[in-house]
């Protein structure tokens, strides 16, 4: 197999046991038996677990950042922006490989390269946020950016829970609840051609 589709392999085997047992229980044995490979074979491409954990993580993370640059450059209707961006973190948790729970809810965040990892998420898709609300509002840097950690923080533990508590409300529907809330919220400040 060719070391990029054995890496790709590897890290899909890596995602089910991790987020099966955790990053403490999990084991590079039953990450290497998942895959259909010996530990020196998964050695060769990942010196340890916590370098693995964090290709994973990266891989993840990378994943929800993407998907909501693309959700912001959809459209100009800031209202359908609001609600992509939303759907992008519901589809996230949504999504039946359950890697959201290495991002979110990690057992290992105390390590500062996952940390780093998971402050990356908000970070930068705050930052994605940011640069929308200033070149629409004209708020200040610092004003758009509290109000883009905010929705992204909404999105982030809405998805969350919705996914959490099982309730009657299918995704699409969830969604479009809290975008609703989130674009009250935000279509409360006005555009700046509108201001002159």
């Amino acid at each position: 197999m060719p070391r990029k589709a054995r890496r790709a392999q590897l890290l899909d085997s890596a995602l089910e046991v991790f987020v099966a047992q955790g990053y403490h229980a999990a084991a590079m044995d039953d990450i290497a038996e998942r895959a259909g490979v010996s530990k020196p074979v998964l050695y060769q491409h990942f010196p340890g677990k916590l370098e693995l954990y964090l290709a994973l993580l990266e891989q993840s993370a990378d994943r929800i950042i993407d998907a909501t640059r693309e959700a912001l450059a959809s459209t100009q209707d800031n209202k359908m922006r609001v609600l992509a961006t939303m759907q992008v973190f519901y589809d996230y948790v949504a999504n039946a490989q359950g890697a959201f729970r290495l991002v979110f809810e990690s057992d290992l965040t105390n390590e500062p390269l996952v940390r780093a990892q998971v402050d990356r998420v908000t970070a930068v898709c705050a930052e994605e946020v940011t640069k929308v609300i200033h070149e629409d509002t004209g708020l200040s840097d610092e004003a758009s950016r509290l109000l883009a950690v905010s929705l992204v923080g909404v999105a982030q533990f809405s998805a969350r829970y919705w996914l959490d508590s099982g309730g009657d409300l299918d995704q699409q529907a969830a969604a479009q609840l809290v975008a609703s809330l989130a674009w009250r919220g935000i279509s409360g400040f006005p555009l700046t051609d509108e201001q002159g």
